[in-house]
């Protein structure tokens, strides 16, 4: 296993009729099925960066920015983006294409947090991200604040930790009704 990888050596791409069978009640594409979709492709490519069997650990918010039609192709670009010990922040970015007119359009993007497993199920370390340009370094940059402020808002959110009193003025103007017992 090499010691560092670029991120152009683990980059993959998947392009995918939407069909009837993948729309939802509105005649849109499921979000779900593009969910599932972008996990495939995260999960190829972070097993392709790593060399192992990989599991997703976390998704960072998916705002569906635009609705897929049927008939249209989607395509899925996976990259990585950041490298922990053992684990992986895959960046999904996905765009659908009108065959008729071929115009495209970006529907989302995402960010996946994969770790990499030997075959007993224990997480193993993966080869480092090794970075040649500013765009690179950006996006590391960005997943290792992403992950730092996940860690801080969960810790301070933490059920045995937390003190309602100093949240409920804050909660005055929501559409919120406190009764407390």
């Amino acid at each position: 296993m090499k010691e560092y990888k670029t991120a152009r050596e683990s980059r993959v791409s998947i392009t995918e009729l939407m069909l009837p069978s993948h729309s939802n009640f509105g005649g849109k594409i499921h979000g779900g099925h593009i969910l599932s979709l972008m996990d495939q492709i995260a999960f190829a490519c972070a097993s392709k960066h790593s060399q192992k069997y990989c599991v997703t650990a976390s998704v960072n918010r998916v705002d569906f920015l635009s609705p897929v039609e049927v008939g249209e192709l989607l395509t899925l670009k996976a990259s990585i983006n950041y490298t922990g010990r053992t684990s992986m922040v895959v960046g999904v970015r996905v765009e659908s294409q009108n065959v008729t007119s071929g115009k495209k359009r970006h529907c989302n993007s995402s960010y996946f947090t994969m770790v990499a497993k030997d075959d007993e199920g224990n997480s193993t370390p993966v080869p480092g991200l090794l970075v040649q340009d500013e765009q690179g370094i950006r996006r590391f940059a960005r997943s290792k604040f992403r992950k730092e402020a996940a860690f801080k808002r969960d810790t301070k959110f933490d059920e045995n930790n937390f003190d309602a009193s100093k949240y409920q003025n804050g909660l005055a103007d929501e559409n919120l009704k406190i009764a407390l017992k």
